[in-house]
């Protein structure tokens, strides 16, 4: 019987690569047509996920895979599909969902390590960013501080995870901390933030999904 690699095949990632770069250069841009891009990216991280989905036996790490890319894109797409309803807090909602499930995916799928020393830098941006954003979050403060809890812990458990995994939280993590800046000290930051947002974010994402499918190909779990 033959092996199959323990690399997801490269093509299944080049529509995610192309369409984030394009999203980003609109962005730049300020052109219209970054909006209607952005709905496109996390649907097109399932396309290395399902193409995989065979090459992985636990069908619950299949669909904590799954499921982060499905809230992450609502969380996208919350002001366009929810415009009647506050875009903010559903976009900590579903992003937060998201991340409980790369959490447990991390947990319980893709530990290779123990959590290094140095994962308590991340401890140390929740209480600086508390402490820094919390006088201007207003009524979102509780919401803010749990969110950026669980984006912390993604953060950190990501270390124990495979090199790629790693990395794409630390991203993951940089970008939303550049969200947070925007959001509500928009002063704070210069016009080309939010292409840095984004960037940073796309990359993230598709480090974590990429790293996980190594992972999980190679054992075969």
């Amino acid at each position: 019987m033959q092996r199959r690699p323990p690399t997801p095949p490269l093509w299944t990632f080049i529509p995610y690569i192309t369409v984030s770069a394009i999203h980003v250069a609109l962005l730049a841009l300020e052109s219209p047509a970054a909006g209607p891009s952005k709905l496109l990216l996390t649907p097109l991280l399932a396309i290395p996920v399902l193409v995989s989905a065979r090459a992985i036996r636990s069908r619950a790490a299949l669909a904590l895979l799954l499921a982060a890319i499905v809230f992450s894109w609502l969380g996208d797409s919350a002001g366009a599909l929810f415009p009647d309803a506050p875009e903010v807090p559903l976009m900590l909602l579903f992003f937060g969902i998201a991340h409980l499930a790369y959490i447990a995916l991390f947990i319980r799928h893709l530990r290779v390590r123990r959590m290094p020393w140095w994962a308590l830098i991340y401890a140390g941006w929740w209480v600086a960013m508390l402490t820094f954003l919390g006088p201007h979050t207003g009524g979102l403060l509780i919401a803010v501080a749990v969110y950026g809890l669980i984006l912390g812990a993604t953060a950190a458990l990501s270390t124990r995870c495979h090199p790629f995994v790693a990395v794409g939280g630390a991203f993951f993590l940089a970008s939303d901390t550049l969200l947070a800046l925007r959001l509500f000290l928009p002063d704070s930051l210069p016009d080309w933030s939010n292409p840095a947002i984004m960037a940073t974010y796309t990359i993230g994402q598709g480090l974590i999904i990429a790293g996980a499918l190594i992972a999980l190909r190679k054992r075969g779990v």
